[in-house]
């Protein structure tokens, strides 16, 4: 051939620019390049955008088969409420309970930017560090090591976190609050059923002695932040309506003066803090003993 080919070397056209191009969409011929015999555009990336429209539509049927749990609207009096971040971010919030990581500023600081910066600046520069051509994990034991470290490290952190917030839930005797309205609306909706919606479940308690300077009292005391003034408890903690059913005015004076195990403690000093006296105190027990079911 012409300008020092051998005349024995195999040619292969790769298209023909003799042939006009009439349909813009046909791609042109990769047969020469092995491993490159589709166009990315628009094949390879119509094909990716596909697999991506079955995945939202996957997760669209979950949001719509199991939506998000709602709690109750902000409440800054409850004291009772364990605050708890999403799923994805519980092994960062586990990692900010340990002492390393917390307590003064400068330990917060490395706790909450440094160590996360660290973190997550590793992974977006991981694709530069790290150009080998090899794409089998196991033949780059660098990046494979602290990526299963790292995979590790977020799972156990993760597991930790959700398993102190049981425990502590438990040991708070709290209900989480998207149950709690669960069961509520449950409730509700059994009552309505039995005979329209603002109809009361048979035997519910109700607040006794409303014009009891006691109730004045209640209003005033610490006792409002967690069985809030209906008495009906907040985000999970215990209601008082009928607790003189369970409770006679010593032992409610009693929990008052010294606590009660393992959720509530001690809330005479915060009381007289607040400006009650002895006396509203015994005023505010004796109240409380009246709570009955009628």
């Amino acid at each position: 051939m012409a300008h020092g080919h051998d005349s024995k070397e195999k040619v292969v056209y790769v298209g023909d620019s003799r042939v006009r191009k009439r349909n813009a969409m046909i791609p042109p011929d990769y047969s020469a390049y092995p491993g490159k015999s589709e166009a990315f555009v628009p094949n390879f990336l119509l094909k990716e955008w596909m697999v991506g429209a079955v995945v939202l539509v996957g997760v669209l049927v979950l949001v719509m088969q199991e939506p998000a749990p709602l709690g109750y609207p902000a409440d800054p009096l409850n004291t009772g409420f364990i605050p708890m971040p999403d799923w994805y971010f519980l092994f960062l919030y586990q990692f900010l309970k340990y002492p390393y990581v917390s307590g003064n500023t400068f330990k917060i600081f490395m706790g909450s930017i440094v160590f996360p910066g660290i973190f997550f600046g590793a992974l977006m520069l991981a694709p530069f560090l790290d150009t080998g051509k090899e794409r089998r994990f196991y033949k780059r034991p660098i990046a494979s090591s602290l990526m299963f470290l790292s995979l590790i490290a977020c799972i156990h952190l993760t597991v930790v976190s959700w398993m102190h917030y049981q425990k502590e839930l438990t040991d708070k005797n709290i209900i989480p609050e998207h149950i709690k309205r669960e069961q509520e609306a449950e409730a509700a909706k059994k009552a309505g059923g039995e005979g329209g919606g603002a109809q009361k479940p048979a035997g519910a308690a109700q607040i006794v002695a409303q014009d009891d300077p006691g109730y004045q009292i209640y209003q005033k005391a610490t006792c409002v932040s967690c069985h809030a003034k209906d008495l009906k408890g907040v985000s999970g903690m215990p209601a008082l309506r009928g607790i003189g059913d369970k409770h006679s005015k010593e032992e409610i004076l009693n929990i008052i003066k010294n606590g009660k195990p393992p959720g509530m403690t001690a809330q005479y000093d915060a009381n007289i803090q607040k400006g009650l006296s002895a006396a509203d105190i015994d005023t505010l027990a004796d109240w409380l003993a009246k709570q009955k079911k009628q």
